[in-house]
């Protein structure tokens, strides 16, 4: 999932459309890039913070609602699962045990609400970009954004790869 030489050409092709465009739209890729690794020193999780933003010199991303930490750690559990898979259109709801399929459910309908903001510091670098947690939701079928993952989850290095494809 995080490793971009394994995703097919499709995903491939979007992730570097989407990233470009962000990286326009935040001031540049250099811009992205500082934001991600100042995302990634946020510990345990930037996702958990109580001001729901993180910022960078040059840009900054804000979210309307903390993630506390029960709901991450089925998140991340989630990725652990997935983590070498080619394909990031999985459905997070196609669970055998009912107990964990209702775990999974409650965590979606926690951050289904979820909307990022980025923005850069300066106006005149761009006009920012948002993204939510998931591409696709309905009552059964629950699929995580790539975008999300590759914000929060995937190294600075997988952003670089799709920057430049």
């Amino acid at each position: 999932m995080c490793n971009f030489n394994k995703q097919n050409e499709d995903t491939k092709m979007l992730m570097s459309l989407f990233m470009q465009k962000a990286a326009q739209n935040v001031g540049g890729a250099n811009y992205l890039l500082s934001l991600i690794e100042a995302m990634r020193a946020k510990k345990p999780s930037a996702l958990m913070l109580k001001e729901c933003q993180v910022a960078s010199n040059n840009s900054i991303i804000r979210w309307n609602k903390k993630v506390f930490k029960d709901k991450l750690e089925v998140l991340e559990e989630i990725l652990t699962l997935h983590k070498s898979s080619q394909n990031p259109d999985f459905n997070i709801l196609n669970h055998e045990n009912a107990k964990k399929r209702k775990t999974i459910l409650n965590m979606v309908k926690t951050l289904a609400p979820i909307e990022f903001v980025v923005s850069p510091q300066n106006p005149h670098d761009g006009n920012g970009f948002s993204f939510k947690v998931f591409d696709t939701l309905s009552e059964d079928i629950a699929i995580l954004n790539p975008i999300f993952i590759a914000m929060f989850f995937c190294s600075a290095e997988f952003t670089k790869k799709a920057l430049k494809y």
